[in-house]
Parts: structure tokens; C-alpha cells; sequence
């Protein structure tokens, strides 16, 4: 039987990041061999990682990372926001958006079969390797690679991220008063989600379904009885215009307007006074958890069994 050292096992730790306990376990299965060592790992968190498959990860991070003119964005979820401020967690994640650039990959599938940044890993193996050293579900939700001009936001530790895409010339995007503007614009969409760009980018079905909507309730107010059917109209697209000024990016009000200018129309305002062209193309916005149910904790019944009761 080989001899396992201490710092043999420090050695595998810091190859792998995984516990001491388990690198001593491996190092003497594999008779000290480090690789077949890092082979019996790897297979345990294959192992670790189907047994965590069902619990539920609603926590995490959302980040971002540009290089040069493209801009990544990615939400990985956890079990618990303590796993979530793990430096190495945090690393991780971080090289995920790495990877996403370099390998210019764009959807979570190919991303899993793309190479970890230099290693001979595929981020699928690297992620089985996160699971089993940090004891938790670890899931690659989604993420969005943009290339242009950008402005991006991350609210707090990362529970919120979003990103805007502008179609501007190069000298105005370096111009200070350029990325100002941008900047609000991204703390806009990160402060108040909406679902489109403009009216423009609003299916006609939702159109239809929102009017049907408003029929039926105007048709259960005895107050709209005798309205004549042109009124009707008339409210009815009132209500649709506050459908639009409520969903729509460029139609909401502009948060630090003092008179109620419409985002739109700061976009007009700001590129009249840099004498240039400025359009909103598109944006996206990630907030932690999103539509991702929760786990129900039972503190008395956790108590309980922690009593043996």
C-alpha cells in the first residue's frame, strides 16, 4: 500500500478543490496514483451530480463579462445564496462567461460539450467536478451572448443582470455622455422589467388577447351599458396605448425624467445633442430564480428531526 501523505492530499485538493477527506479517500483507493485519483473523482461526482438532480436550485448568480465587442450574460442557479458567495463558485461562473465568448457558443447544449477554457475538461465534467466539491445542485440555466455596442447593469450580488444594445457609431459609443446614457438606460430595464422593445415588437395575437380582455370588462360594467360602440372604441384603445406604456421599453416613462419624458424619447434627446444617430436595438434581462419554484422550508418539522423527536 502506497504511502499517502498530507501533502499529497493537499495536492490533490488543489487540483480538484475538493474536500481533504474525500482526496485521502481517492489518493488511497487509487494507491496514490494522482491520476487515477483525479479519474475516481471525477467518477463520484458523476455519482453526486445524478443524486442532486431533483433537488431544487433557485439561488445563484447573474453575470456578465465583455472582451473586446462581445458581451456575455449568464444565470447559474444553486441550492443556497451561501454557495452563491463562494469565491470559487463565483470563479466558476466567471469562466463559464470566459468560455461562452471564446468558444462563441449560443445555447446551454453546445456550451456543455465546449472546452473549460484551457483544460482538457468539457464544461460538463467541470460542472460534475463543481457539484461534487461543493455538495450542492449546480445548474447552467441560460445565457446570451451579444456582439456590438452594449450597456449592462448588475444589481446587488448578482440577483439581477441585463443587457441594451445600441446602434451607434464608434465615436459616439466612447464619448463620455454616450456611455452615461447607456448606463441609465441598462439601470432602466434592470429596475423596471417589461417584456418588449417597442410596440413594434409586440405580437398582434397579445394585441388581440389584451382587447378581449378589456371587452369583457367593459361588458360587466353597468356604468359602459349605453356607451355608443364608438366610445367603446375609443376606451379600448386608450387602455391598449397604457398596455403599451407599461410593456414596452421605449413607450415607459424615463425614471429620472422630471417631466415624465418617455424613454423614447430621452434616446431622441440625447442623440440630438450628440448630433448622431442612436437606436435601442434590443435588450435582455435575467433576474435570479426567475419563475424557478421555491423550496418550502418546514422549520418546526427540520427542528424536530434534528430532536430525534
Amino acid at each position: 500500500m502506497a504511502n499517502i501523505t498530507a501533502k499529497d492530499v493537499a495536492a490533490l485538493r488543489a487540483k480538484t478543490g475538493i474536500g481533504m477527506m474525500e482526496c485521502k479517500k481517492a489518493l488511497v483507493e487509487a494507491n496514490g496514483d494522482m491520476d487515477e485519483a483525479i479519474k475516481i473523482l471525477r467518477e463520484r461526482g458523476l455519482a453526486v451530480a445524478a443524486k442532486k438532480a431533483d433537488r431544487i436550485a433557485a439561488d445563484g448568480i447573474v453575470d456578465i463579462l465583455t472582451i473586446g465587442d462581445k458581451t456575455a450574460m449568464i444565470e447559474v442557479n444553486t441550492e443556497t445564496d451561501f454557495v452563491a458567495k463562494n469565491a470559487t463558485f463565483k470563479e466558476f461562473v466567471k469562466n463559464l462567461l470566459e468560455t461562452i465568448i471564446n468558444n462563441n457558443v449560443n445555447d446551454v447544449e453546445a456550451l456543455m460539450a465546449s472546452k473549460y477554457l484551457d483544460t482538457d475538461l468539457t464544461v460538463e465534467a467541470k460542472l460534475q467536478e463543481m457539484i461534487f466539491a461543493i455538495g450542492e445542485k449546480i445548474s447552467i440555466r441560460r445565457f446570451v451572448l451579444v456582439n456590438g455596442v452594449v450597456s449592462t447593469y448588475i444589481h446587488g450580488m448578482g440577483s439581477i443582470g441585463c443587457i441594451v444594445k445600441f446602434d451607434v457609431d464608434a465615436e459616439t459609443a466612447a464619448k463620455a455622455e454616450f456611455i452615461e446614457f447607456a448606463k441609465n438606460i441598462a439601470l432602466q430595464v434592470g429596475a423596471y422589467p417589461v417584456s418588449y422593445l417597442d410596440r413594434a415588437s409586440v405580437p398582434a395575437s397579445v394585441i388581440e388577447s389584451e382587447k378581449e380582455i378589456i371587452k369583457a370588462q367593459l361588458a360587466n360594467d353597468e356604468k359602459m351599458a349605453n356607451k355608443p360602440e364608438k366610445v367603446l372604441e375609443g376606451i379600448i384603445m386608450g387602455k391598449i396605448g397604457k398596455f403599451y406604456d407599461n410593456n414596452c421599453l421605449v413607450d415607459m416613462e424615463y425614471v429620472k425624467s422630471d417631466d415624465h419624458e418617455k424613454v423614447g424619447k430621452y434616446v431622441e434627446n440625447t442623440a440630438k445633442a450628440l448630433g448622431t444617430s442612436i437606436k435601442l436595438v434590443a435588450f435582455c434581462r435575467y433576474e435570479k430564480g426567475e419563475g424557478i419554484q421555491k423550496r418550502e422550508e418546514d422549520f418546526a418539522a427540520e427542528i424536530a428531526k434534528l430532536a430525534g423527536q
